[in-house]
């Protein structure tokens, strides 16, 4: 039997494997967030669900800004719905 590490979307508040989530981190040399394509990246982290839903509800309600307590532009919703 194999461990499936589950994450929890910051948005909806479910728990889904990793895999199926986005991860969001914050890059202290651009004082910025940005997606975690390979999730190797350091620091504090946030998952997103792979949904449209999901992503607008974010960007209304600012939960990335508050959760990694940095700033986002609308760049980085472009690139998360790049990555559906």
């Amino acid at each position: 039997m194999t461990h499936i590490p589950l994450r929890m979307c910051v948005v909806c508040r479910e728990h889904k494997p990793a895999k199926d989530l986005i991860r969001i981190t914050y890059n202290s040399d651009t004082g910025m967030a940005e997606p975690d394509k390979n999730c190797k990246n350091t620091g504090r982290g946030a998952y997103i669900c792979k949904s449209a839903e999901c992503i607008k509800k974010a960007k209304k309600k600012h939960v990335i800004e508050r959760h990694l307590d940095c700033s986002t532009s609308d760049e980085l919703y472009e690139k998360l719905e790049g990555l559906l």
